[in-house]
């Protein structure tokens, strides 16, 4: 049975320091920046699911811990992605550990690639199935800006079946959120519920667009059409709301 000891053998074998270095610049490792300190070995995304691939299906989950929290990026990579595949296959009964066991780990889940490659696949096709979505909620009123990632980006699993009420009611609540990390991931799920219901996105920006941050704007309207998405930029930028 593979070990996370032979993976991680695997990665370091697969790494180039120039890719290392153009990660540690784009994934912003620098001082003061969001992923300050996280270290990379430059292992391509292609890669990392291949071998995750290869390894994954042979593990138990609490041999995907170590990789979890190991202090390279692809470590932890490579297990979300380990993760949503005994997900993705398992019974109820694997599906709520995998759910549990991410969630007691979402320290680790600590970049925006690694919340995006799994928060939907996971914590959203897990709470897609429940009557009680208040996680989202608890996850949005965190402390932990990774884990208000992870709640909003989970709402895509319910838009794509079509049920938009925790995305907007997410957007409304981390609408003030400081982060520019945070804006994108809102307005990437306002957008993707725009192509579900785009009356009701137009609805939500007419009321709220005013209070949102740029970024946030530009990202939920990016499949407008370019009259309408200019004329919304411009009448947000002159405080022109009523008429829009």
């Amino acid at each position: 049975m593979i070990k996370a000891e032979q993976i991680i053998q695997a990665l370091q074998a697969k790494g180039t320091a120039e890719r290392a270095e153009h990660a540690q610049r784009y994934f912003k490792t620098g001082k003061g920046e969001y992923a300050e300190g996280d270290v990379f070995w430059g292992i391509t995304v292609p890669e990392l699911r291949r071998i995750a691939a290869k390894y994954g299906k042979t593990m138990k989950i609490e041999e995907v811990l170590p990789l979890l929290k190991h202090e390279v990026h692809e470590a932890r990579l490579i297990a979300v992605f380990i993760l949503v595949g005994m997900f993705e296959r398992g019974d109820m009964f694997t599906k709520e550990q995998v759910y549990n066991v991410y969630l007691k780990h979402t320290i680790y889940v600590n970049n925006w690639d690694l919340v995006d490659s799994s928060a939907h696949k996971i914590v959203g096709a897990y709470l897609l199935n429940q009557s009680d979505t208040s996680m989202l909620y608890q996850l949005a009123e965190s402390s932990l800006m990774w884990d208000q990632r992870i709640a909003m980006v989970a709402t895509l699993a319910f838009i794509k079946k079509g049920k938009l009420d925790n995305t907007f009611d997410l957007a409304l609540k981390l609408i003030h959120h400081p982060h520019d990390l945070m804006h994108k991931a809102v307005g990437w799920m306002l957008r993707e519920a725009g192509k579900k219901d785009l009356d009701r996105l137009r609805e939500f920006l007419y009321a709220h667009s005013q209070n949102m941050p740029r970024t946030m704007l530009r990202y939920a309207i990016e499949k407008f059409p370019e009259v309408e998405r200019k004329h919304i930029l411009h009448v947000v930028s002159k405080g022109e709301i009523k008429g829009y």
